[in-house]
């Protein structure tokens, strides 16, 4: 039918009449111009898509009175205008559209039905591993070992960009995805099909909020959702509230937007910001640069928040033009933000909207900080890390606590490395590296970091040689300008050469270690640590052999590599003694923001993007040469440990069942708080004794064939079997990190994998019991495939993190939550027990169910199903499910 706004619809320029846009302000609702600038950009969507089928007046009513229902848990509609993907989620969701071809196919379908209708970039970075590192062609040895690694996975990858449309591939060697999408991919207002209107998207990658920083609407989902989007399906999400967080004041020349986007974590987990967007105003962020901007935004899964925006103005209309876009569609984009009312003037308070709450910040109050050690809203300001460090050693086992013995906190062990004695002890660090999206986007601190270099090795500094060191820029042009303003030389020396352009150790692709290295660190059982300028340091992700990381900013990381150790005050002890007995201090080399300032001005100019960027799709040469079979359904080779057609759609008919109760599930792990994604699946290294090993290794690989989980995402075999592997799950039935489980009908403790395929022999369901922030880290869909394949029906837990709820309910996990005062504890519940959940036939979202134990004991616990929406995809046995029959249908 006809769009009922259509009468909204006007020429932005009378000298191009044929491209239209919504003009929102020819609503003449005076509430339009007290929604939150991110509201208006929901807004917008419904009034551009409104079909009174899929999007209805109704919801732009919803979205109009937010005021009033942003806390009535009201559901809307939201269709972004693209979606982008990243390689370790990329890969799984090519898989599911290949295994969906073959299922439409199987009933009568046709199987080009499964086609992206929804725009959709996939840049691969999660791939390349730190294996080489210190020597000037580490980067060319890391990026031929990635490609013969992962050729298949890549030749797979480029047959789906020939086989679906609208499916654009960034090539290996390009850089990290949020910073390509930053500086390149993002469009900022979308001309298309004759009309303008707002960017926005959703990722499959949790710090998608990065681009908020430029003022595009964007947001982490698990891969199933962000499946569904680019089929056409419009995200259904509960209207947010909006958390108003005003900057002001100046920060001091000494602090790094790191050190801001910290204690902006810190704060808003306080504050408590879950499931609601995040909008920044006042005269501060005038004083922030974009860099600086998406640096706080790149953060906002640490702070819980589903988007942390910043809403356009000059300085983003500045960086468009530093990064070499267009001048013709930086005229349009002013044009037509003014003319919608999104275009925003942080000094002028009259445009400050309506929010729920309002908190903020003094930018002039932020001290140099870090954070950890197994946390990223854990911040230590730099000054107390030597006494937080020592504290954290003796604290019991926890999110600050090592539980090390008093008489062994001065543990020390000596070896040789490379013929000369060196010594490790607690809080030695043995992985320093300058990573991840987070800040390896900023010039200002990447540039910090090369001229803090520059005066080290200047006044005779250097880093021991042991420490594994790396550079893993976002993108080419960083390299560019660190080349060009002369840095780039003396981070060489102290050991920080470019290793590769992608996440590497932040998502956990660190490599290995030195081996006399890991024997000494195990021979005294030390916590070893990482420190990288990344987002996260959960347990176990960054290294298996750093039980400490912490994140810094990437000046920092190097301060902290040539001290060597944690345990260090900066303004008491020297951070190095040079060869002739001179005593260097941190503040000797730290280099002022005017000197940072005074060459970033110099050296990140526009030429340098367009250089870069104008040749990005066809750079790699390996890529370029890779041959790909051009078939629409894909052939799917039974040989292959890299692609398996997955068994979600195993047996899937066009008929729907009536929900079930689950009956006598066995508990397979019982957990409390902040179990994350990188517990449940993990992302690195797969250990030699782990099931996944065991099953790689009866297909003829060796070790050093495994590659990782994260790039074997494409094989349900794999993943099944690496479900809850990480060495760091502490499972309260064993009472000790280890990945294995209680197989409670006989006692014996075994691998997860190997426990639950017992289950499933027997017909047995399975539940998990969770404390707080389940499923918290990174939009990893593989946390819920994996659990699916495992037998799991159900997860009851305290509370959850939003993205992996999604993608729970879109496998057909059951979400449960208990209800507020209620914990396993205060239910005596040990998991020993056996569980009954009773399903109604009629559900309703957020209802209340029945629980019944086998010990004669009972409770209620809520459903987490939160829309109409979801709990459609649940009849269906997951979303999925939904689409294929759907597609099949038309």
């Amino acid at each position: 039918m006809t769009n009922p706004f259509a009468h909204l619809l006007e020429p932005l320029d009378p000298q191009s009449p044929e491209h239209h846009f919504y003009n929102l302000t020819k609503l003449d609702d005076p509430r339009y111009a007290c929604l939150p600038f991110s509201i208006r950009v929901l807004l917008e969507s419904a009034v551009r898509n409104c079909d009174e089928f899929l999007v209805k007046r109704a919801d732009v009513e919803s979205i109009l009175d937010w005021q009033h229902t942003q806390t009535q848990s009201v559901e809307v509609p939201f269709r972004p205008a693209r979606v982008i993907l990243q390689d370790f989620n990329g890969v799984p969701a090519v898989v599911d559209f290949a295994a969906m071809r073959d299922a439409v196919k199987a009933l009568g379908g046709d199987p080009e039905q499964i086609n992206p209708i929804c725009p959709a970039d996939l840049v691969i970075d999660h791939s390349i591993q730190v294996d080489f590192n210190r020597k000037s062609d580490s980067l060319q040895k890391n990026q031929d070992l990635e490609f013969d690694r992962n050729r298949e996975r890549f030749q797979f990858l480029k047959w789906g960009s020939k086989a679906f449309r609208n499916m654009r591939i960034i090539p290996p060697g390009s850089g990290i995805v949020h910073q390509v999408n930053l500086e390149y991919l993002a469009r900022v207002v979308f001309q298309r099909d004759g009309l303008y209107y707002p960017d926005s998207l959703v990722g499959t990658d949790s710090h998608t909020t990065m681009i908020d920083g430029l003022g595009v609407l964007g947001w982490g989902v698990g891969g199933i959702e962000a499946e569904a989007v680019m089929l056409g399906q419009p995200i259904s999400m509960v209207l947010p509230e909006v958390i108003g967080y005003q900057l002001q004041g100046t920060p001091d020349t000494l602090i790094t937007s790191t050190d801001i986007v910290l204690t902006i974590t810190k704060h808003l987990r306080q504050v408590g910001v879950v499931g609601k967007f995040v909008e920044f105003f006042g005269a501060g962020v005038a004083q922030l640069s974009i860099a600086d901007r998406a640096t706080i935004a790149n953060m906002c899964p640490e702070y819980g928040a589903t988007a942390a925006f910043f809403p356009v103005d000059t300085v983003s209309i500045h960086y468009l033009q530093q990064t070499g876009r267009d001048p013709e569609k930086l005229r349009y984009i002013t044009q037509y933000l003014k003319a919608v009312g999104m275009f925003r003037d942080y000094s002028d308070e009259t445009q400050d909207p309506k929010y729920t709450q309002v908190v903020g910040l003094d930018l002039g109050s932020v001290v140099p900080c870090c954070s950890g050690p197994k946390r990223p809203q854990d911040r230590v300001p730099v000054a107390d890390m030597k006494a937080d460090f020592q504290q954290c050693l003796g604290n019991p086992q926890g999110f600050k606590g090592f539980n090390v013995a008093a008489d062994r906190h001065g543990e020390s062990v000596e070896f040789q490395y490379n013929g000369v004695d060196y010594s490790l002890s607690h809080g030695s660090v043995v992985i320093a590296a300058i990573t991840s999206c987070t800040n390896t986007s900023n010039p200002s601190v990447m540039l910090g970091a090369g001229l803090l270099a520059k005066k080290a090795i200047e006044l005779g500094l250097s880093v021991k040689p042991y420490i594994k060191t790396s550079l893993s820029p976002g993108s080419g042009v960083v390299t560019y300008y660190l080349k060009e303003s002369g840095v780039m030389d003396y981070l060489s020396q102290l050991g920080f050469e470019v290793v590769g352009y992608g996440c590497m150790t932040c998502i956990g692709n660190s490599g290995p270690l030195p081996e006399p290295v890991v024997e000494s660190i195990t021979k005294g059982d030390l916590v070893a640590v990482g420190i990288l300028s990344g987002n996260r340091n959960f347990e176990g992700r960054v290294h298996p052999n750093t039980r400490a990381n912490y994140l810094a900013s990437p000046p920092l990381v190097i301060a902290y590599a040539i001290a060597g150790t944690i345990c260090i005050d900066f303004e008491k002890e020297p951070i190095a003694v040079t060869g002739e007995g001179k005593e260097v201090f941190l503040r000797d080399i730290w280099p002022t923001r005017e000197e940072i300032q005074s060459v970033e001005r110099q050296f990140v100019i526009p030429a340098m993007f367009k250089e870069v960027y104008d040749k990005i799709e066809n750079v790699n040469e390996r890529w370029n040469s890779l041959v790909a079979p051009s078939d629409k359904l894909y052939t799917w080779d039974p040989k292959s440990t890299y692609i398996k057609s997955p068994p979600f759609f195993e047996g899937l008919t066009r008929e729907l069942k009536n929900p079930e109760s689950i009956s006598d599930a066995y508990v397979l792990l019982n957990f409390g708080d902040s179990v994350t994604t990188d517990h449940i699946s993990p992302a690195g290294n797969i250990a030699r004794t782990s099931p996944a090993a065991r099953y790689l290794t009866s297909r003829g690989l060796t070790p050093r064939e495994f590659n990782s989980y994260g790039s074997r995402r494409g094989n349900d075999a794999v993943m099944a079997r690496g479900t809850f592997a990480n060495i760091r799950l502490l499972n309260k039935f064993l009472g000790k990190q280890a990945p294995k489980t209680l197989y409670l009908p006989t006692g014996e403790t075994m691998d997860v994998f190997d426990a639950a395929e017992r289950y499933q022999e027997e017909g047995r369901p399975l539940l998990v019991l969770a404390g707080k922030e389940y499923g918290s880290g990174s939009s990893r869909d593989w946390a819920a495939k994996g659990p699916f394949l495992l037998g799991i029906k159900a997860v009851l837990a305290e509370s959850y993190e939003r993205i992996h709820r999604s993608n729970l309910v879109g496998m057909g996990i059951i979400p449960l939550e208990y209800l507020p005062e209620q914990t396993a504890t205060t239910l005596g519940l040990t998991g020993h027990e056996r569980y009954t959940i009773l399903i109604p036939t009629l559900i309703t979202p957020r209802m209340l169910v029945d629980v019944k134990l086998d010990t004669g004991k009972s409770f209620q616990v809520r459903m987490r199903f939160d829309t109409d929406v979801e709990l459609t995809y649940f009849r269906h046995g997951g979303i999925l499910n939904y689409m294929i029959r759907k597609m099949a249908d038309q």
